[in-house]
């Protein structure tokens, strides 16, 4: 077994540049905070619709994370099946009869996108003897951010015919005891995570180990069309109210566009676009050639030159990639497309909802947004949201952290998760385990694991009476 990889560093000051000054001054940004919240409560007649006019509002059972936009047009209707049939494809290794399908590999973690999403919803984190799940994966780098030079960006735990997986991701817990305001005792269970049974040599010693759990895939395409002007106004990396968040936008380099662009999709905001979130998990996660990751041999490394000799599906008749324009295209505008579900119309949460807000959650988990106008999708554009989340980074303190940079984002730093739907969770994946890397059972937990940023908003959850808690996780259970 491979020794203990801890996910230690430091900041690397060199892969940041000078942050950059906030858009409006302290008194500007309390200001308009105060009509934000305004505008939210005068819409929360509203709200039972957290996607406006694209609220799934039909089929809210196990499938509620996997029924397209309520008002999806007619004629998008086929590209939208389409999608759904590549996002469900098993891929196979080259050569394969079926052109269309090869390419799998030479190194993977699942065969298929709705391996890693089981119905579009948050991957299970563990199997029944703890080990690692399917869904959660191990993103790999040095201190600096770069990837471990032998087993690349991320650990692959399965091959092809004739190739060795580059190992498991093995896991150990230690508890860490939280007593709440009414003598309450919670058991967190603090994970740590060591590479087992390295098949192709040990890891470089600095590499640090940073797991990733898929998460749910509904109302991206209305998170695309968040306006970055709004996001910016709402950023305030030195913390110029003094209320303690200083959350910041996440500055990573886009291959589409080969420009920094504004991070918004994944843990740490470390993806541009959808396309781009979807081509890396291509690549990362099945092996798959793509226009922006052309290379057919997937994650492997030079010094997996076996893996790198591999056959693969890169071919003319497809524009010489596994996963060609048309297959990433459909993909795209598939998981654009998925629809946040309705909440509960008829359950009262008001209490819990007061307390949300009034303990500084609804700081960073902003309730509201209108999206952009987009004229190459306007069913998604001009619609009054409710995501709960700003899309910004957040020092989320030691516990949580990876110290792993990603883009302009440091290893006590996370993108605030959306919560829409997430009451839904359980009915949907089975399991109710959250986090980036589902240590939390329950959302109480989840909140209790919050530091950093959040420590005063967690203090004041513990220091709730127990009925208050109850109200607190009511609320968002409807979510």
């Amino acid at each position: 077994m491979a020794p203990l990889h801890r996910t230690g560093g430091v900041r690397n000051p060199s892969l940041h540049r000078r942050r950059p000054e906030p858009l409006l001054n302290a008194t500007a940004r309390r200001t308009l905070f105060s009509l934000l919240a305004l505008m939210s409560l005068a819409a929360m007649a509203r709200e039972p619709l957290p996607g406006g006019a694209t609220t799934n509002t039909t089929r809210l059972g196990m499938h509620a994370y996997s029924q397209a936009v309520a008002n999806l047009p007619r004629a998008a209707g086929l590209d939208f099946t389409l999608g759904r049939a590549f996002f469900e494809r098993l891929w196979v290794a080259a050569p394969a009869s079926t052109e269309a399908a090869d390419g799998l590999g030479p190194l993977y973690n699942a065969r298929a996108c709705s391996q890693c999403h089981p119905r579009h919803g948050r991957g299970n984190p563990f199997r029944d003897d703890d080990a690692a799940g399917l869904a959660l994966v191990a993103h790999l780098a040095l201190p600096d951010g770069e990837p471990d030079p032998l087993y690349g960006r991320q650990l692959q735990t399965a091959a092809i015919a004739g190739h060795a997986a580059e190992g498991r991701l093995d896991i150990t817990h230690h508890d860490m005891p939280i007593t709440l305001s009414d003598g309450e005792v919670i058991r967190l269970r603090a994970p740590e995570y060591r590479i087992g049974e390295p098949a192709y040599g040990e890891p470089d010693a600095g590499t640090g180990i940073s797991p990733r759990l898929a998460s749910p895939l509904i109302g991206l395409g209305l998170l695309e069309l968040i306006p970055e002007t709004e996001m910016r106004a709402q950023a305030d990396p030195d913390d110029a109210d003094g209320d303690g968040i200083s959350g910041r936008v996440n500055t990573v380099w886009s291959p589409a566009r080969q420009a920094m662009a504004v991070g918004r999709f994944g843990w740490k905001a470390g993806q541009a676009s959808i396309d781009e979130q979807n081509q890396a998990a291509l690549r990362n996660d099945i092996g798959l050639s793509s226009p922006l990751h052309p290379d057919g041999a997937g994650d492997c490394t030079a010094r997996q030159p076996d893996c790198r000799a591999a056959p693969n599906g890169n071919s003319p008749r497809y524009d010489k990639l596994e996963a060609h324009a048309v297959v990433t295209d459909l993909l795209r505008d598939y998981v654009r497309n998925l629809a946040p579900p309705a909440r509960p119309a008829d359950i009262d949460t008001r209490d819990g909802e007061r307390l949300f807000t009034d303990i500084g959650c609804a700081t960073c988990h902003r309730p509201h947004w209108r999206t952009a106008d987009a004229p190459d999708r306007p069913h998604l554009g001009g619609q009054d949201i409710w995501p709960y989340t700003d899309l910004l980074l957040h020092d989320m303190g030691e516990a949580l952290a990876d110290h792993r940079p990603d883009g302009d984002a440091d290893g006590n730093e996370w993108r605030t998760p959306p919560l829409w739907g997430i009451g839904r969770s359980r009915t949907v994946s089975g399991h109710d385990r959250f986090l980036h890397d589902g240590r939390a059972h329950g959302l109480l937990e989840a909140v209790l694991w919050h530091g950093g940023e959040a420590t005063a908003a967690r203090d004041r959850v513990i220091a709730m009476s127990a009925p208050q808690r109850r109200q607190l996780i009511r609320f968002l259970e409807f979510l």
